[in-house]
């Protein structure tokens, strides 16, 4: 049985009460009509989604040591998206997260797959949900994860001495792009799905939520930091 990340079990937690979103709520959040039955699981999955990357401990992790999970993940992570037998290397600081995403041989390949990835699961989601309404959706969830990121990431880097705005600018961006594809993978997922695997974007949004920042491939390295 494949390992079962966070955003699974928020969209098959049934308790909409317990977790803060009932129809009306979810409904006043992203302005979508939820009249339709069948867009209702995957777009309630999203909301609690955008619930919790509120509240998600971002980039509380980076700089230290690389935990064996954390190192499985990214693993499991970059041969999803088609890159095996990729070296994890630890980013120590926030100045060298700064080289690390401006670096000349940033591995473009790894960015298209994503966006193959991600053009498949926005195909697959549109077969049994609104346009409009899972487009409001997944805007609310990366627009708040960018925000809250951003001030995380402004805290944690004054801590070593550091304010480069493109850097904040990258680390947000990073979490708002992992957020909206993880809520794409939960706008994906249908009833009938029977696939128990864990899809990449999955485990990607794991590390976000372990604290970590994904910096990408440069050679034959994924820089996590």
């Amino acid at each position: 049985m494949a390992k079962v990340t966070k955003i699974v079990e928020i969209a098959n937690d049934d308790d909409d009460e317990a977790a803060g979103f009932g129809e009306d709520s979810i409904d006043a959040l992203t302005g979508i009509d939820l009249e339709n039955g069948d867009d209702l699981d995957g777009l309630r999955a999203v909301a609690r989604l955008a619930k919790l990357v509120g509240s998600l401990p971002w980039f509380a992790a980076v700089g230290r040591k690389l935990t064996a999970t954390e190192i499985n993940d990214a693993e499991a992570y970059v041969a999803g998206i088609g890159f095996d037998e990729m070296q994890v290397a630890g980013v120590e600081n926030w100045l060298a997260a700064s080289a690390a995403a401006q670096a000349h041989d940033w591995d473009d390949d790894w960015w298209q797959a994503e966006q193959q990835m991600q053009n498949a699961l926005l195909e697959q989601a549109l077969q049994h949900t609104d346009e409009h309404d899972l487009e409001v959706a997944l805007t609310h969830v990366s627009t708040r994860a960018g925000e809250v990121a951003h001030e995380h990431a402004a805290k944690m880097a004054a801590r070593q001495g550091v304010s480069d705005p493109a850097l904040l600018k990258v680390a947000a961006g990073a979490a708002a792009q992992a957020a909206y594809q993880a809520a794409l993978v939960l706008a994906a997922r249908s009833a009938e799905s029977e696939d128990d695997g864990e899809h990449p974007f999955a485990i990607k949004f794991r590390l976000f939520e372990a604290g970590r920042l994904p910096l990408g491939i440069v050679g034959s390295t994924f820089n996590l930091f």
